[in-house]
């Protein structure tokens, strides 16, 4: 049997088979005014069953105060008021024996067959005493008896049915609240997941294009710098010519930097709106990128000019372009990461390969372009420049292109030199 203590859902009580000290108060004092009644009216009992009064006032106070364990036993509560009811007696308990067994989780079979038995009882002992009376007509009898019978039967279980559908509504109610605010919380664990992976990705991103940006152009401005001190003596006019690049280079870099910095600084909002909709959505896939970050990047039409201006350094590169360009143009991120590629491998060269002999090849396929940079052997002759090596440059060049889906390569060549491919898809995913 299934009390309704225990249906209403709480873990193992404290005080036996009540959860709470009100269960305990109500159910005392139940059975406390049960045992008084059933006492009351077990002298009447007595003297009909022709016992001492002491003995029917002892029945009526053990059968009474069963309502104190209608909790725990509520068919046996039942039951027990069935089965005095040819005795007159039990009137509260057998109504909140009822009701008791009718909200809790008793099969509803076994309340339908209680309640009929209480019924029936209650029907018979009813007719019974009233079918002496001469001057009441026999259908008067009846009609009283299902009446009596009724009232003291069907309201306690419709009521406790009421009562049982209302906790287990609650208690959906309850179970689907905790459930939605458990994965709320997982929901917002994956949006700090998110977010946390945007805010590494960004940081990635951002150091990346510093090292592109600033490598580069600061390992030129070095090498310029070393000839300068070289020749500044011996050809002032070459001096001043290196000093010159020197400034310009600096410039560059300087506009670049601008130029990222500003992005950033537009891009701002944008990213806190997208993190406002992961924290609030979780589930979608917002990606995470900056706008813009592309757009306003090199592009491979300045490949030229970079090539230039590591040949004014002093290296001697070749550029090999094959194929034509198709009718419309790449996508922002290919150009850009084309040209990084190209311009990492040339910062290379110059720190790993003073002197040595570089070619740079671009080739426009059909729904991809590749690159490749390759350096013969150093010559041995050209002083090493000196320039400090982050140990980022080939992990960053991977990572972009990966990014976009291509393929990349690098490794030293069987010459002796060093070579740095990749492949770009056309089409990003």
């Amino acid at each position: 049997m299934t009390s309704t203590g225990d249906v209403e859902g709480r873990a193992g009580p404290p005080l036996g088979w009540w959860v709470r000290r009100r269960d305990v108060v109500v159910d005392v004092a139940l059975g406390g005014v049960s045992a008084v009644e059933c006492a009351w009216e077990g002298v009447g009992f007595a003297g009909e069953a022709g016992v001492p009064t002491a003995v029917g006032v002892l029945f009526g106070l053990l059968v009474g105060s069963a309502l104190v364990v209608r909790r725990r036993w509520p068919v046996a509560v039942v039951l027990v008021g069935i089965a005095i009811t040819p005795a007159v007696m039990g009137f509260l308990l057998g109504v909140v024996g009822l009701y008791t067994v009718a909200s809790s989780e008793v099969p509803r079979r076994i309340t339908a067959t209680l309640t009929s038995m209480a019924l029936a009882a209650t029907f018979a002992v009813m007719y019974l005493r009233t079918s002496g009376d001469v001057e009441a007509g026999r259908t008067f009898v009846l009609m009283l008896s299902v009446f009596v019978a009724v009232a003291l039967t069907v309201p306690p279980v419709l009521f406790g049915l009421y009562m049982g559908a209302r906790r287990r509504l609650m208690e959906s109610l309850q179970e689907r609240a905790d459930s939605l605010e458990r994965e709320l919380s997982l929901l917002a664990d994956r949006a700090e997941e998110r977010a946390e992976w945007a805010r590494t990705e960004e940081r990635t991103r951002i150091a990346r294009e510093m090292h592109d940006v600033v490598a580069h152009r600061v390992s030129l401005m070095v090498v310029h710098a070393a000839a300068l001190e070289a020749v500044a003596a011996k050809d002032p006019a070459r001096a001043a010519k290196n000093a010159a690049l020197v400034g310009d280079m600096g410039r560059q870099a300087l506009t670049e930097l601008r130029e990222m910095l500003g992005v950033l600084r537009r891009e701002e909002p944008v990213k806190r709106a997208r993190v406002a909709v992961a924290a609030g959505a979780a589930a979608a896939a917002v990606p995470v990128a900056l706008v813009g970050s592309f757009e306003d990047g090199p592009s491979l039409g300045e490949l030229e000019a970079l090539v230039g201006q590591s040949r004014v350094a002093g290296m001697a590169v070749e550029m090999v372009v094959l194929g034509e360009v198709s009718a419309s143009a790449y996508p922002a991120e290919v150009e850009q990461t084309a040209y990084r590629v190209v311009q990492e491998a040339l910062t290379n060269c110059h720190k790993h390969a003073p002197g040595a002999r570089v070619v740079v090849r671009l080739a426009h396929r059909d729904g991809e372009v590749a690159m490749q940079v390759e350096n013969g052997p150093c010559d041995g002759q050209v002083p090493e420049p000196g320039l400090p090596s982050g140990g980022n440059g080939l992990v960053g060049m991977r990572e972009r292109v990966l990014g976009l889906g291509g393929v990349f390569v690098s490794g030293p060549t069987d010459g002796g030199g060093f070579k740095v491919s990749a492949v770009l898809p056309v089409r990003v995913g």
